[in-house]
């Protein structure tokens, strides 16, 4: 897992979208791909549950990424230059975007570079998950722009921007999730709680560069968990289900908000006091959102987010090391999920978070300690084959 690939998901928090609008808040490229994610999802299953249509989650998954990536790199062209762009010369920039990526990821393995060099050469690969990612991008756009358009309707243009974004949202009218959302109801309100997310800035009690938010922070984590998934040669299902698991590990904090790791194990027994409420408020204000049938995976992906978990005759076991289960349980029929490794990239994410700050000059006792504790509690560790100690050393405050 190469440094410089870790740094460029970063460098989407310090992407300000919008900033030739007024904006109440920051909003940034991280938290509008994470919302895009969890969106995608949603688009996802209901085609998946509700129409019988055959995903390819992994394509879906990847092919966030890419789109992902891909916009980090064009980040200076302002929306109606890149689409104009990608009208005209889509093959010579991507080429560009590809030349600038190679080194980052040509080593990732499994495939990941021809996969995205097909993703955006080949006009017949993954056409659906392509059209969910697409039209999930559109929502996405659309949940912030009503931010601003509701405080400055009056501004030159916004119409004609709001024209635009709803033609563009009528356009992928078929997909049946964007049809349950644009009604308003139950799944979008799903969708806007997760928005929600961009609000609760991560490290509240210190001033950092850049900020994150909970939710971008789940993203990251996400991605990081696909990475490490590859490298310890997950099964797809196994990837799958570490990648949601990361995606959606901070979900609950929509109802709670984001508790610091010092307040959680300050007093015995609290955390497991907060896990308890979590779940609560989870049964009653968040899965009534979502369709019944859809309840057990978000279950299996948030209840005990960090325990490596199989299936084994549709029982849980939470006892196997991650060793274990890519010797016994790389399998779809297991549905494993390594959530010891998930915790991992957590607070790998979390480090990175701490040292970029820590590395701006945004000097705080918050920071260097959490740099610390955590640089020592991983220091040398090796897990199913990754030595995540090299990887807390390369991101090292200097």
């Amino acid at each position: 897992m190469r440094k410089g690939l870790i740094e460029r998901f970063y460098e989407a928090a310090s992407i300000q979208r919008w900033n030739d609008h007024v904006r109440p808040f920051e909003l940034t490229e991280l938290d509008k791909q994470a919302h895009k994610m969890i969106i995608s999802y949603v688009l996802a299953k209901f085609e998946q549950t509700e129409r019988g249509k055959q995903i390819d989650w992994n394509l879906l998954i990847e092919g966030g990424m890419f789109e992902f990536l891909q916009r980090v790199m064009l980040t200076d062209l302002k929306p109606p230059v890149y689409h104009r762009l990608m009208q005209t010369k889509r093959k010579e920039l991507n080429r560009w975007v590809l030349q600038q990526l190679d080194p980052d990821i040509c080593e990732i393995p499994g495939g990941f570079r021809d996969r995205f060099v097909a993703y955006f050469e080949e006009e017949g690969h993954a056409v659906l998950e392509r059209r969910i990612l697409r039209a999930s991008h559109y929502l996405a756009t659309n949940w912030e722009f009503k931010i601003i358009y509701n405080l400055t309707p009056f501004i030159y243009g916004i119409e004609q921007t709001k024209e635009e974004l709803e033609n563009q949202i009528e356009d992928h009218y078929d997909l049946l999730g964007v049809q349950k959302l644009l009604l308003g109801k139950k799944a979008f309100g799903f969708i806007d709680f997760c928005g929600q997310l961009r609000f609760q800035q991560r490290w509240a009690q210190t001033p950092r560069v850049p900020k994150t938010s909970v939710l971008g922070h789940m993203l990251i984590v996400a991605m990081l968990s696909y990475l490490c998934s590859v490298e310890m040669g997950a099964c797809p299902q196994r990837v799958i289900n570490n990648y949601y698991g990361a995606l959606f590990h901070d979900l609950p904090e929509v109802l709670t908000r984001d508790i610091v790791s010092p307040v959680k194990s300050s007093v015995a027994g609290i955390e497991e006091i907060i896990k308890e409420y979590e779940k609560v408020l989870v049964d009653e204000k968040l899965l009534p959102l979502l369709p019944a049938s859809w309840h057990e995976e978000i279950y299996y992906f948030i209840e005990d987010e960090f325990a490596n978990k199989v299936k084994i005759d549709g029982v849980i076991h939470k006892k196997f090391s991650n060793e274990e289960i890519s010797a016994r349980f790389n399998a779809a029929e297991f549905s494993p999920v390594d959530g010891k490794v998930l915790k991992i990239c957590d607070h790998l994410a979390a480090y990175i978070e701490a040292s970029l700050s820590l590395q701006h000059g945004m000097r705080s006792q918050h920071l260097s300690d959490a740099c610390q504790r955590l640089h020592n509690m991983y220091r040398n560790k090796v897990v199913a084959g990754i030595n995540f100690g090299q990887l807390f050393d390369c991101f090292e405050p200097k």
